[in-house]
C-alpha cells in the first residue's frame, strides 16, 4: 500500500511539470478570430462549411508547433443580402474579427466589402466569381477563379464548331449579369455574336420561364449560353425538357456554377441536362486530393441528404482558402491584435460604425503574397483574384460527365490580370473527342435552323414587268402555284445547294403593281418586309445594296457586278472633211517631225558639200543640190555616212507615213459614232429628262447626283422606257435612260447599234440576297457566293441567261478620230537623232585629220623648192657671163612654180 502510494505520487511529481509546460504553452497561443458568413441551406453553403472545418482540423494537425489558431466563427446570410449585412456586423461589431471568409453571392459581398474596407478587415470569398466585385474594394479577396476567365474556354466551343450567333441566358443578379460583357469580347474575338440575351430575375415564375423560351424557340439561332444559380437553372432546365428544346439541332453550353453542381442534382435534372457542354476549372490530380476527397464524400455523406460522387470546386477553394488565412495569420505574428477606434465608431446613431483593425492590413498584405500547392491546384493571388487555370470541357452522358476536351489560357505578360484585354490568340484550336449532343446525335449542330413557325424559307420575290431574263413569275392558273424562272432564281438556287444543309425553298410574289396598275410597292418595301420575318424569310431578284436597306436587313456578298450608268440614242456623223488629216496626227508630232525633216536637210547639205565637185558653187544652188544629192550620194567615207543617216530617216518616215495613211482611210470610210448628248452632266446642265425603272433605288440615286425631281420619269417596263427614249426631250420624252449595269447591258444587246453608254459609270453595290438582321444563312450564303464565283459557276449561269445574245456594240462612244501623238514615235526620233549626230561628228573628225596631213605637205614642198633655188644662184655666181641669164630665167619660173604648187596645197587643205 504504501509502495502505491510513493509510485502515485512520483508520477503525480512527473505530470504537473508537463501540464504547467503545456498551460505555459497554450497561454503564449494567439488567436485570430474569423467570421464564416455562408448560406447554410443551400449546397454551396453546406460544402463550403464542411470543407472548412475539416481544413481546420487539417491545418493544425500538421503545424502544431504554429503560434497562432485561426477560431472560426459560423453565420448563416440565410441567401440574404440584409442577413449577410446584419452577421458581417455583429462579426465586426461584437466578436472583433479579423477576417471575414464568405458572404457566398455576388450580391452579398458588393455590400460586405464595403463594411470590411471601413473596418479594414479582409472580405475573402471563395464562391463569389462576378468579375464586377474586384478591384471595386481593396480589402475584397477572391479565393474564387472570376467568371470573367471561363469565358474564353465557353468561346473556343463556339470556334470549334463554326457557331457565328449565340443566345445568351443570364440570371438578373450581380453574379448573372457581371459576365456579358466578358463573354460578348470572347466571342468577337472568334468571330461570332450575341443575337439575343435573354435576362431573367431569379425569382422569374415559369410562367415567365415558358414565354422567354417560347420566344427563342421562334429564333434561328440554336447555340445557348446559361449562366445562373442552381436554384432558377434547375427550374430553367425542367423546361426546357417540358417544351422540347433538348431535342436535336440544339446546342447548350453551362457555365462552371452549374456545371460543378451536376454530380449532386436530382436525376430528373440530371436527365434534363443530356448532352449538354460544360466547363469548369481543371484540378490536377494529387494524392492529397485523393486522401481528402475520400474522407469527405464519406463524412459530408452521412450527414447530408445529397448525393455526392466527388468534391466541388468550391469545396477546394474553401479548404484552401483556410490554409492560406492560417499560413497569412501566422506570418503576422504572434501579437495581439489591436483595434483603433473608427471616428464613427462612437456614434450610436449610425448602425454600421466599425472600429478599424490594426490587424487587417497586414494580414491582408500577407494573404495577397501567400503562395502553395492546395488542392485546387497553386494558390496564387494576382490583383486580388486566384490565377486562371485551365478549364476542362465535359459533356453530360447519363448519371456522369465525360472530358471531351481542355482549354488551356494563352494570355501575354502585360495583359494578365487584366480582364478588360482579349488577346486574338487566346483560344487555341481545341481537339474535341467524340461528344453525345442532345437528342443523342453524335453529329455536331449547325446552329441555328428554321423557326418552328415555318418549315420552309420564304423568298420574297419580286413580281413587276420588264427583265424577264433576269427574273420571271409566272402564275399556274389551275393551282394558282407561282412558277420562278431566270437569272437571280438559277443563281439562288446554285447557292442555297452549295450550302452543307438542306433548305426547302418556298418562293412567295411581292406585287410592285396592283391590278388597276397602281404601285404597290418598291425594292425598299420588299426589303423591309424582309425584316420583319411576317411574309419572308429572306428576298431575291435583281436588289441592289444600298445602305438605306441594309439598315433593316443583312445582305449577302454581291453576286453580279454593281455600277449605275446612262444611255442614249446614237447619231452617225460623216468624218470627211477638208482637216480631217490633221486631226490625224497631234500639233507636237507634226511640229517635231517638221523639226526633224529640216535637221536632216542640214546634216545631208553638210556632208555633200564635202563630196560633189561643186560644192564651191554658190549658196543659192544648194537647195537643189540638197534634192539630187540622196538619189547620187558619191563614193567615199562621206557618202557612206550619209546613206546611213538617210537609212534612218527613211524609216521613220515609212512608219509615219504608213500611220497617217491607216488613219486617214479608217477615219474617210468609217463614219464616226456619236452620242446625242456628250456626258451625264450635259444631261443636267441642259435640263433634259431622264428615265429609270419604277420601284428602283435610282430615282433617289439620280435626284441626289442633281437631277431635278420634274425631269426623273419612271416606267414600270423596258419597253415604255425604250418607247420614250426614241422619241427623245424635244418630244415630251426622254433623253437617256439610266439603270443599273446588268440590265443596261442586258438592253444594249437587244437593240443592237441603237443606243450607247454616257460617261461616268457611277460606282454602287451590285445584286445581293437579303435575310433579316442576325440570320446566321447571312454568313454561308455568303460563302457560297465566293466559291462558287471563284470555279466560275456562276459566270457560266450570267452567259446562260444574259450573255448570249446576237448583236452587241460598244457601250462606250468612240469621239473623235483617234490621234497619234508624239510618244509614239519618240523611240524613233531619238534613235534617227542619234544617228544623225554620230554620222557628223565621225565626218567631221575625218576632215580634220585630212587637213592636218596636206599642211605638213605645204611646209616640205616649200622647203624643198627653197634648197634648188638657193643651189641655181650658187651656180649662176660660179658660171660664165654666157650662162647668167639663162639661170635667171629658169629661177624665175622655178619660184613661179613653186609659189603656184604651195597656193594649190594650201587649199586643198583648207578645203
Amino acid at each position: 500500500m504504501d509502495s502505491l502510494l510513493l509510485k502515485l505520487f512520483i508520477i503525480s511529481l512527473l505530470i504537473l511539470p508537463l501540464r504547467a509546460a503545456q498551460s505555459s504553452s497554450n497561454s503564449s497561443t494567439v488567436d485570430f478570430h474569423v467570421g464564416v458568413i455562408l448560406d447554410l441551406n443551400s449546397t454551396v453553403g453546406r460544402i463550403g462549411e464542411s470543407c472548412i472545418s475539416m481544413a481546420l482540423t487539417d491545418f493544425y494537425s500538421v503545424h502544431k508547433d504554429f503560434k497562432t489558431r485561426l477560431v472560426l466563427h459560423f453565420k448563416d446570410s440565410n441567401e440574404s443580402v440584409v442577413d449577410a449585412a446584419a452577421a458581417a456586423l455583429d462579426l465586426l461589431q461584437h466578436v472583433r474579427v479579423d477576417a471575414v471568409i464568405g458572404p457566398q453571392n455576388s450580391a452579398q459581398v458588393n455590400f460586405v466589402m464595403n463594411l470590411g474596407d471601413r473596418a479594414r478587415v479582409p472580405i475573402i470569398s471563395f464562391s463569389a466569381t462576378s468579375p464586377s466585385l474586384v478591384p471595386r474594394a481593396p480589402f475584397l479577396v477572391q479565393t474564387s477563379q472570376s467568371d470573367a476567365y471561363q469565358v474564353q474556354a465557353i468561346a473556343s466551343i463556339i470556334e470549334a464548331f463554326k457557331w457565328n450567333q449565340v443566345v445568351v441566358i443570364n440570371e438578373d443578379t450581380d453574379y448573372g449579369n457581371g459576365i456579358v460583357p466578358y463573354l460578348s469580347n470572347a466571342l468577337n474575338d472568334v468571330h461570332a455574336r450575341i443575337s439575343y440575351r435573354s435576362v431573367i430575375p431569379k425569382s422569374a415564375s415559369d410562367d415567365f420561364i415558358s414565354q422567354e423560351l417560347y420566344k427563342m424557340m421562334g429564333m434561328q439561332t440554336r447555340v445557348f449560353v446559361v449562366h445562373a444559380s442552381q436554384f432558377l437553372g434547375t427550374r430553367l432546365f425542367l423546361k426546357l425538357r417540358e417544351l422540347g428544346m433538348i431535342s436535336a439541332g440544339y446546342a447548350w453550353i453551362v457555365t462552371s456554377g452549374l456545371t460543378e453542381l451536376f454530380h449532386m442534382m436530382d436525376s430528373e435534372i440530371v436527365e434534363s441536362m443530356q448532352g449538354f457542354l460544360g466547363v469548369k476549372p481543371l484540378v490536377p490530380k494529387s494524392k492529397e486530393l485523393r486522401s481528402f476527397s475520400g474522407r469527405w464524400i464519406r463524412t459530408f455523406g452521412e450527414n447530408s441528404d445529397l448525393k455526392v460522387t466527388e468534391t466541388s470546386i468550391f469545396g477546394l477553394w474553401a479548404y484552401d482558402t483556410l490554409w492560406a488565412l492560417a499560413m497569412a495569420a501566422e506570418s503576422v505574428g504572434s501579437i495581439k491584435p489591436n483595434l483603433v477606434k473608427n471616428k464613427n465608431s462612437g456614434n450610436y446613431a449610425n448602425p454600421f460604425a466599425v472600429d478599424s483593425s490594426d490587424t487587417g492590413p497586414k494580414l491582408r498584405e500577407v494573404l495577397l503574397e501567400t503562395r502553395f500547392t492546395g488542392l485546387a491546384g497553386e494558390f496564387k493571388l494576382v490583383k486580388g483574384q486566384l490565377e486562371q487555370t485551365s478549364y476542362q470541357i465535359v459533356n453530360f452522358d447519363g448519371n456522369h460527365e465525360r472530358q471531351v476536351a481542355t482549354w488551356r489560357p494563352y494570355v501575354e505578360n502585360h495583359t494578365k490580370g487584366n480582364l478588360n484585354k482579349t488577346n486574338s490568340n487566346f483560344s487555341s484550336k481545341v481537339k474535341f473527342r467524340s461528344i453525345i449532343w442532345p437528342g443523342d446525335l453524335t453529329v455536331a449542330p449547325k446552329g441555328w435552323q428554321m423557326p418552328v413557325s415555318g418549315k420552309h424559307l420564304r423568298v420574297g420575290v419580286p413580281l413587276k414587268p420588264g427583265f424577264n431574263e433576269f427574273l420571271k413569275l409566272e402564275f399556274n392558273p389551275t393551282t394558282d402555284a407561282v412558277q420562278v424562272r431566270g437569272y437571280h432564281k438559277h443563281v439562288f438556287e446554285s447557292v442555297m445547294a452549295a450550302l452543307p444543309y438542306a433548305i426547302i425553298l418556298e418562293y412567295v410574289p411581292y406585287r410592285f403593281f396592283n391590278a388597276n396598275g397602281s404601285a404597290a410597292g418598291n425594292y425598299n418595301d420588299l426589303v423591309y418586309q424582309v425584316s420583319k420575318q411576317e411574309q419572308f424569310d429572306a428576298a431575291m431578284g435583281d436588289i441592289t445594296v444600298t445602305y438605306e436597306r441594309s439598315i433593316n436587313a443583312d445582305f449577302t456578298m454581291p453576286y453580279a457586278e454593281g455600277g449605275v450608268s446612262c444611255i442614249v440614242p446614237i447619231a452617225y456623223e460623216d468624218a470627211n472633211n477638208e482637216f480631217t488629216i490633221f486631226t490625224l496626227l497631234s500639233k507636237q508630232l507634226w511640229m517635231t517631225a517638221a523639226v526633224f525633216y529640216l535637221a536632216g536637210a542640214l546634216a545631208v547639205w553638210i556632208l555633200g558639200r564635202r563630196i560633189l565637185s561643186n560644192a564651191r558653187e554658190p549658196p543659192g544652188q544648194h537647195p537643189g543640190m540638197i534634192c539630187y544629192f540622196p538619189c547620187f550620194p558619191g563614193q567615199g567615207l562621206d557618202a557612206n555616212l550619209l546613206c546611213l543617216i538617210l537609212v534612218a530617216w527613211s524609216s521613220v518616215a515609212c512608219l509615219l507615213n504608213s500611220t497617217l495613211t491607216a488613219s486617214l482611210s479608217s477615219t474617210l470610210v468609217v463614219q464616226s459614232l456619236r452620242p446625242t448628248v456628250p456626258d451625264v452632266n450635259q444631261l443636267m446642265e441642259k435640263g433634259y429628262h431622264v428615265g429609270c425603272q419604277e420601284g428602283s433605288f435610282l430615282f433617289g440615286f439620280l435626284k441626289n447626283l442633281g437631277f431635278l425631281e420634274s425631269n426623273i420619269r419612271n416606267y414600270s417596263s423596258i419597253e415604255a422606257c425604250e418607247a420614250n427614249l426614241t422619241l427623245g426631250s424635244e418630244n415630251g420624252s426622254i433623253s437617256a435612260y439610266c439603270d443599273v449595269v446588268p440590265h443596261i447591258r442586258l438592253l444594249l444587246s437587244k437593240t443592237c447599234g441603237k443606243y450607247m453608254t454616257i460617261e461616268p459609270t457611277y460606282r454602287t453595290e451590285g445584286f445581293a440576297f437579303a435575310f433579316p438582321r442576325g440570320s446566321p444563312l447571312v454568313s454561308d450564303v455568303s460563302r457560297a457566293i465566293v466559291m462558287l464565283t471563284e470555279n466560275n459557276a456562276i459566270q457560266e449561269i450570267e452567259k446562260q441567261w444574259i450573255s448570249n445574245a446576237t448583236c452587241l456594240v460598244p457601250d462606250r462612244s468612240p469621239g473623235s478620230p483617234t490621234t497619234v501623238t508624239v510618244k509614239t514615235f519618240a523611240v524613233l526620233f531619238i534613235f534617227s537623232g542619234f544617228v544623225t549626230l554620230a554620222c557628223l561628228l565621225v565626218s567631221e573628225l575625218v576632215d580634220l585629220h585630212k587637213k592636218g596631213v596636206l599642211l605638213q605637205k605645204v611646209s616640205g614642198f616649200k622647203a624643198n623648192a627653197n634648197s634648188r633655188i638657193h643651189a641655181f644662184r650658187s651656180a649662176l655666181k660660179r658660171s660664165n657671163s654666157k650662162l647668167v641669164p639663162i639661170l635667171q630665167k629658169q629661177e624665175v619660173a622655178l619660184q613661179v612654180v613653186t609659189e603656184d604648187g604651195a597656193c594649190a596645197i594650201k587649199s586643198a587643205a583648207q578645203q
